[in-house]
């Protein structure tokens, strides 16, 4: 196989348990398609690690968990157009609101979470009476009062802040209050409080953008493909689109069919690195649609020989650091061109 994600869901369930114990119940965020490790296989495994919540973002992802026969408490996070709206209630999950008309639209079977926008300034209102308004148009409705964290990865002061706003605001209403993510949740106990939103962190990235060792997190996945070729490559002669690499020696070239079509981002073109036979290996050249190609030296491989791209120590937060970006963007931009295998 050209190229190949393997994902452990024996790591995401692990993840979760080492989540679910921080003291708070764990809602698993599963949007974006298990952020590209597989949205129902990481839903199911996030469950025997312990999750009582799941999340999503939108109402297909909501659907789509419903139609694979995963069941338990499902919030959609997410703005929801009308047409959005009946689906998520189709799928029985709950629903975020910040203005009464929303609220007002809701059958009385519907599941209501109040979002108030402490400093994130996206969805969620910054009117603490509006919210208020909204919980009571809520009534029975109303389970849950919420905010996000803008910098619990790196500002834990303004964290504080936005805590400080939220919770004697949400106390008031004697339902589940909820705010951490993974960084709020792995960084500050009392960001906790009756639950705990965690995405990066369920799939063993590090939230703080470090090492997921620090944190007792596995990451659950691994990109690799194969050595598809090995050519020798004179000195002055080039390798790849516009002539980016010309061999300042006589070395090997290996050539790896995988690239930017499947994810594998054309900014690591002369930063990243691959492991072929537990040896990096620099890349050597333009990264194209679908090949990639390595500098071997002086060590040619074997035809066949398993490439690792992610995994075995080459983290996601390695990969994102080159980029300039972070670990999220990383797994949720491998492509539907990947094949995903589960393994245990």
């Amino acid at each position: 196989m050209r190229a190949l994600a393997r994902i452990s869901t024996g790591a995401i369930e692990r993840n979760a348990a080492r989540l679910a114990g921080l003291g708070a119940p764990l809602c698993a965020v599963v949007k974006s398609n298990g952020y590209g490790h597989g949205a129902v296989q990481a839903a199911r495994a996030a469950q025997r690690g312990g999750a009582a919540w799941l999340a999503v973002a939108t109402a297909v992802e909501a659907a789509e968990l419903r139609a694979a026969g995963i069941d338990g408490p499902l919030l959609v996070l997410g703005a929801l157009a009308p047409d959005e709206l009946r689906i998520a209630l189709e799928a029985d999950a709950d629903v975020v609101a910040w203005r009464e008309a929303f609220v007002d639209g809701l059958p009385a079977s519907a599941r209501v979470h109040v979002k108030l926008d402490t400093g994130m300034g996206r969805l969620g209102t910054r009117d603490a009476a509006e919210g208020e308004r909204v919980a009571a148009a809520a009534g029975s409705r109303l389970v849950g009062i919420m905010t996000h964290f803008a910098t619990s990865d790196d500002d834990p002061a303004f964290m504080h802040q936005q805590l400080e706003r939220f919770v004697p605001w949400a106390d008031q209403f004697g339902v589940m209050r909820h705010a951490a993510n993974s960084a709020g949740a792995l960084g500050e106990p009392a960001a906790r409080l009756d639950l705990i939103r965690c995405g990066i962190a369920l799939y063993g990235m590090d939230p703080f953008h470090r090492d997921p060792a620090e944190h007792g997190l596995e990451p659950a996945l691994s990109l690799v493909s194969y050595v598809a070729e090995v050519k020798r490559a004179r000195a002055g002669e080039s390798v790849g689109y516009g002539r980016r690499f010309i061999a300042a020696r006589d070395t090997w070239i290996g050539t790896i069919p995988i690239g930017y079509g499947d994810g594998y981002r054309r900014g690591l073109t002369g930063v990243g690195e691959v492991l072929l036979d537990g040896r990096r290996v620099p890349l050597a050249g333009t990264v194209s649609m679908d090949n990639i190609t390595v500098d071997l030296g002086d060590e040619p491989v074997e035809r066949g020989t398993e490439a690792v791209l992610i995994g075995a120590g080459l983290l996601a937060e390695d990969m994102a650091a080159k980029l300039g970006t972070i670990n999220y963007e990383i797994t949720c931009g491998l492509t539907a061109r990947v094949p995903r295998e589960y393994v245990p």
